[in-house]
């Protein structure tokens, strides 16, 4: 594809706007970085009536010193437009709150927390946080309406006409505040002319013009999307185009593997995908058990009273113990000890297990109650606390059906690279209860890994809220039992 003279030029002067100027840019967003941590260390004073003396300056500027260095490592400023803004905050908290971390351990260590004000120190770290948030999020706001408007774009091609090819093609028109230009795609295929239709979509030139057209400086991006299988051909179009300034992608299929968490990583400098990977990272790690922990302690707290009332009622309608306790699968297949409170005169836990069915006559008419109302779940609150569980997550099922089913469902037990939750994605979007079908438990695991897929705190605090929907909806029509 050619561009004219006069095309180029208006290319240049719309999309070259911000270009000349992103590493000023990015200083400013530096400065403007810096001034917030001061000015909300004024803000937080103020709040108090104290003083903005000298001490607080030199906690802010050694902020200002660690969150730089700790914003360089979790690579705060290495953005790029196609990110959601979550990934850009969630690495701005990292980056500050060690900041934060370790300033107040070294200030511990030299003695100088004394002077200081606890209360201000903390609306300190909270106000930085916020205002971090606020300026990088009005960076991006302004940056996608001057893109929307034409400027401070990127001409992109696709190499490869193919099914992959396609989906990014309408990843990239469906979102135009990313501020891409879409040329077309190249293929090399002898038998294709130059804006010829192929496999439907738009081909606008051979290898050769996509050269010719980099090395003219009318490509931005070049997204080579060809099959793994394709390695001598990926490696010659690489090569050729490095003499070029164009920034190059390679996007393999990966969608075939059926991918849980895929990420990139180095071993010693070896680029390695993880294939199936639990959700969590180190920090991510620390987030969800303080979720549970928090949660988990304030659940109880408020269910201890009833609780109690839970139990004698079983104790005196039904003889047995207060709590059933099932062997299940837990994190990475691990069996654990799952407690309820007893709804049923049989209790199993052999090789074979029945589930509940409705009017099953196993359940005591106070077990009906329970069950019906998900109280039987309380006691699980102990093992989350325990760390056996978590809140959210797949819910756990009997050692027996899970060795049923992982015979019967491809990746039944990637749900286990995470720990069983009380609640979870599947049991708000309609799978509680008994799962009478094979459909129906494939149903289920299918959306126990969208969860381990999507993973979020966000996403977490979601499913608590609907979890109450769903529960208060499930006793006005009698649907668990």
């Amino acid at each position: 594809m050619k561009l004219g003279t006069k095309s180029k030029i208006s290319h240049n002067l719309q999309s070259g706007v911000i270009r000349p100027y992103s590493g000023k840019l990015q200083a400013v967003v530096k400065l403007l970085d810096d001034a917030s941590v001061v000015l909300a260390m004024y803000l937080a004073l103020k709040l108090f009536s104290y003083p903005f003396d000298i001490q607080y300056l030199y906690v802010a500027i050694a902020g200002i010193v660690l969150y730089r260095f700790f914003a360089e490592y979790f690579e705060v400023y290495h953005t790029w437009r196609g990110e959601y803004f979550y990934s850009e905050a969630r690495r701005i908290a990292y980056a500050w709150f060690s900041a934060v971390a370790v300033l107040v351990v070294v200030l511990f260590l030299l003695k100088r927390t004394e002077p200081l004000s606890r209360l201000a120190i903390g609306l300190w770290t909270v106000n930085t946080f916020l205002l971090f948030l606020a300026l990088h999020g009005g960076r991006r706001v302004i940056a996608s309406a001057l893109r929307m408007q034409g400027r401070n774009t990127r001409t992109l091609a696709i190499v490869g006409a193919n099914d992959i090819g396609l989906r990014l093609e309408r990843t990239i028109r469906n979102m135009p505040w990313l501020g891409y230009r879409f040329l077309g795609y190249y293929e090399d295929r002898k038998a294709v002319p130059d804006r010829r239709r192929i496999d439907g979509v738009h081909v606008v030139g051979t290898l050769e013009g996509l050269y010719r057209d980099a090395k003219a400086g009318r490509v931005d991006h070049v997204y080579i999307v060809l099959p793994l299988s394709a390695e001598n051909r990926i490696r010659a179009i690489i090569d050729e185009l490095a003499d070029s300034t164009v920034s190059v992608f390679f996007v393999p299929n990966f969608f075939v593997f059926n991918l849980i968490q895929a990420r990139w990583n180095t071993l010693q400098g070896i680029p390695v995908v993880s294939v199936y990977d639990t959700p969590y990272d180190s920090v991510d790690v620390l987030l969800k058990r303080l979720e549970d922990l928090i949660l988990g302690s304030i659940f109880l707290a408020i269910t201890a009273i009833p609780m109690l009332f839970i139990a004698i009622g079983v104790k005196l309608t039904s003889p047995g113990p207060i709590l059933f306790k099932q062997r299940r699968y837990g994190f990475n297949g691990e069996e654990i000890e799952v407690w309820k409170f007893r709804s049923m005169r049989v209790c199993e836990d052999g090789d074979r297990v029945i589930q509940a069915k409705r009017n099953d006559s196993r359940i005591t008419p106070f077990g009906a109650f329970l069950r019906r109302t998900s109280l039987d779940e309380l006691p699980q609150f102990i093992n989350v606390l325990q760390g056996t569980m978590s809140i959210v997550g797949p819910r756990p099922h009997a050692v027996a059906h899970n060795e049923y089913y992982r015979k019967l469902i491809p990746g039944y037990m990637l749900r286990h690279k995470v720990k069983p939750g009380i609640t979870g994605l599947a049991q708000i979007n309609g799978f509680r209860g008994e799962t009478e079908t094979l459909e129906k438990m494939k149903e289920r695991i299918k959306y126990d890994l969208d969860y381990i897929r999507h993973w979020s705190l966000w996403l977490d605090f979601k499913i608590i809220f609907l979890t109450a929907v769903t529960v208060i909806k499930g006793c006005i029509r009698g649907e668990v039992y």
